[in-house]
């Protein structure tokens, strides 16, 4: 028998997006040399940096159900992409989260702010902060605001200001496992036996699919399943796909059997979810205006994803 661990996901809901308000003004010069000295040294860094609204910073963007968002002046996206290899006997062979908090000013009038960051997260997460922007208000406060504060933020660019990343060895890291159990049936073919358990409680997961590998030719027999399946033949694959995985379906499985296969057949498995849930528990709480504290009325963004997540 061969075990495995990853993640799935259960019945659609709307996705929920944090907006916090506040009134205040301030006052932004145009696109000054200070400006695109800024973006220039992002580019040169490697941040990927877009003109226009909502534009995604990272290398992958996530396949979000699409949806109509209010956004502010002041707009922030936090975004954050998981790697991730278990390998199909157990044991934790790959975790890396990458983290990403991008701003994004449409009008010069709240182009001098500070954002303040909530970090409630103890796994040792490594944060880093923009060269421009002030490391000690970020480390004694918590605020994200420009070294030189009488400077305004780039306007109408996405612009990273804080980034992290962590790494695990334990599977207790893991959003959700999966466990693959195939065994032969004495007939030339396997029984399969999956299930999944979300190992976050409080992470929500949308749009989860399990992709199955099957031997060339393989037409299975699903005999149970939670959620739904398709057979792409053409692929050699099989989907399960579950709309959202929360704490109140936390768990599922789904068993087949396959005809002229191995248990070799079913590996590497590949997983992807969203969510509007983010993985480290940072949270932006309030952006307030450098000249007198006053609360900048802002939206937020947040979206966790799988870049690659696989069960070998």
């Amino acid at each position: 028998m061969v075990s495995n661990r990853y993640h799935g996901t259960r019945q659609q809901r709307a996705p929920s997006h944090v907006i916090n308000a506040g009134p205040g003004a301030m006052k932004l010069g145009g696109k000054s040399r200070d400006v695109d000295s800024f973006v220039d040294q992002l580019k040169e860094e490697g941040e990927n940096v877009v003109s226009g609204p909502l534009a995604a910073p990272g290398t992958k963007i996530a396949p979000i159900t699409p949806q109509i968002m209010n956004t502010e002046l002041v707009h922030l996206r936090q975004e954050e992409r998981l790697n991730v290899r278990v390998g199909r006997d157990g044991g934790l062979q790959n975790f890396e989260l990458h983290g990403l908090v991008t701003l994004h000013i449409s009008d010069e009038k709240w182009g001098r702010i500070r954002v303040q960051v909530e970090n409630r997260d103890t796994r040792g997460i490594q944060l880093q902060t923009h060269p421009n922007v002030d490391k000690e208000l970020f480390r004694a406060h918590g605020q994200i605001g420009l070294k030189v504060p009488t400077k305004p933020f780039p306007l109408n660019t996405d612009v990273g200001v804080l980034k992290w990343r962590f790494q695990a060895q334990d599977e207790t890291a893991l959003p959700i496992s999966i466990n693959c159990w195939p065994s032969e049936n004495g007939e030339g073919g396997c029984d399969v036996n999956i299930e999944y358990e979300l190992e976050q409680a409080d992470l929500e997961l949308n749009d989860v699919q399990i992709n199955i590998p099957l031997s060339i030719g393989c037409n299975p027999i699903v005999s149970e399943c939670d959620g739904q399946y398709t057979h792409e033949a053409r692929r050699n694959t099989l989907v399960w796909s579950l709309p959202v995985i929360d704490a109140s379906t936390k768990s599922g499985s789904m068993e087949f059997s396959a005809p002229s296969s191995t248990p070799a057949d079913f590996f590497p498995l590949h997983i992807s979810f969203t969510s509007k849930t983010p993985y480290a528990k940072l949270k932006v709480s309030e952006v307030l205006l450098v000249e007198d504290e006053s609360p900048v009325k802002y939206s937020v963004e947040t979206v966790f994803f799988t870049d690659n997540y696989e069960v070998v």
